[in-house]
């Protein structure tokens, strides 16, 4: 984790209970593509660690089940995170730990789209330019300390 935190001493929330998933029965087809809701995108994401701390994005709030958006029908996920902070220097690292966890979780037939919740981060708009950019994703994952710094935060924990 990174020394001199942006925000020392965040406030921490109670993690939601796992919900089991419920599958609507539909006829047996090997070629049949289940849908992809809500809930099952935010049990891909809830666990990701935040970079400062030792706590999920999920205890933190920067994420929250309400905050993701699906349409199966149009391929199309979106995930609005919430920074702890207003200049919180790790919302762009936050955002990319949240495009990879997706990248490497969803079938390729998704878009995805990472945005920053409206008014919650000084550079709002150069954040979220930066995170739906396919060249600057790519190029940021050929940085071998930025990807280590990812996969640290994808890392599972077992608490």
């Amino acid at each position: 984790m990174v020394s001199g935190l942006i925000n020392a001493n965040p406030v921490i929330y109670e993690r939601k209970e796992r919900r089991a998933r419920t599958t609507p029965s539909a006829p047996h087809d090997e070629y049949a593509v289940e849908p992809i809701d809500q809930q099952e995108i935010f049990d891909h994401i809830r666990d990701i660690k935040d970079p400062e701390h030792p706590y999920s994005l999920e205890e933190l709030k920067v994420i929250t089940e309400e905050a993701v958006e699906v349409d199966d029908q149009r391929n199309y996920v979106r995930v609005t995170f919430t920074p702890t902070v207003e200049h919180c220097s790790m919302a762009t690292i936050i955002g990319l730990c949240l495009r990879v966890k997706l990248m490497r979780s969803l079938p390729l037939r998704y878009k995805v789209d990472i945005r920053v919740a409206p008014g919650s981060h000084a550079t709002e708009a150069a954040v979220n330019k930066q995170l739906n950019d396919k060249e600057r994703v790519a190029a940021a994952l050929e940085n071998p300390n930025l990807l280590d710094m990812v996969d640290e935060c994808l890392a599972p924990s077992y608490d």
